[in-house]
């Protein structure tokens, strides 16, 4: 459902999912419903932040031990 979305895409569907979990009238199988949905847009927002990051992670190949440490201009 979630995986192939942008993380724009999974944020704005996160946004709407819980917009709607605070109406007072939604009965106990719709509510949960919207938390899976939820998590699931959460889940796809975190990980493509995590992809990101990776991404942006610098490794020095003369120093194989070293961790790799995040870009910096």
């Amino acid at each position: 459902m979630a995986d192939g979305l942008s993380f724009r895409e999974a944020q704005t569907a996160l946004e709407l999912c819980l917009a709607q979990l605070q109406d007072q009238d939604l009965d106990v199988e719709k509510m949960a419903d919207l938390y899976r949905r939820a998590q699931t847009y959460a889940d796809r927002c975190e990980s493509v932040l995590s992809q990101v990051e990776q991404e942006v992670m610098q490794w020095d190949p003369s120093q194989p031990d070293s961790a790799p440490t995040p870009y910096t201009p």
